[in-house]
């Protein structure tokens, strides 16, 4: 029997309470920092937890290439009385192959839902974590028109676009950039809060 992708999230969450509870720990983790004065700043014990998870979910991340077991969950987002259900790789599971096309399949009705409920907002570029610069709406168009794959989330007044390129494994990470990337946009009726995305 081969786990599903519901069934490894499941593993990963009973392993990460199970590393909280102190039932798992690492205790060569010193020998992994190797630096006498980090070693001493920090909470060996802890450290120890962290590394004993993420060697567990490198596991996981074996397991789903050698059975190919996607790394995709479903998520739906609810914007204004509309909804809409999309694709994205669950933060704790990675892409494997045929998962960036599940991805970019879905764009359309991703850009679709966000056109519908955007019409009256006004459009902000996250540049990083603190800045974000207002765009117009022929920027979005194009920034849309590059990106392979779209990703949302939303609060109660805020609509959150991201428009993703390269490899799903590495998107998120700045150092990706250029080669993976993913433009965050803000849909907000006036300026968009302090949350940051």
């Amino acid at each position: 029997m081969i786990y599903t992708t519901t069934e490894l999230i499941q593993i990963l969450e009973e392993e990460l309470r199970a590393n909280w509870k102190g039932e798992r720990i690492l205790l060569s983790s010193a020998a992994r920092l190797a630096h006498p004065v980090i070693e001493a700043a920090m909470d060996m014990r802890k450290v120890g937890k962290v590394f004993a998870y993420q060697d567990f979910r490198h596991q996981i991340h074996a397991y789903q290439q050698k059975y190919q077991v996607s790394g995709i969950i479903w998520r739906s987002i609810d914007f204004q009385g509309k909804s809409v259900l999309y694709p994205e790789v669950h933060n704790q599971l990675i892409a494997i192959a045929g998962d960036k096309e599940t991805l970019i399949a879905a764009k359309k009705s991703v850009l679709s839902f966000w056109r519908e409920v955007t019409p009256q907002m006004k459009l902000w570029l996250a540049c990083d974590r603190e800045s974000r610069e207002k765009i117009t709406l022929e920027v979005f168009e194009d920034l849309a028109s590059q990106a392979e794959w779209a990703e949302l989330d939303a609060t109660r007044t805020e609509l959150y676009l991201g428009l993703c390129w390269g490899n799903p494994k590495e998107y998120q990470y700045l150092w990706a950039k250029p080669t993976s990337g993913c433009h965050r946009i803000v849909a907000a009726i006036n300026e968009p809060s302090s949350i940051r995305i």
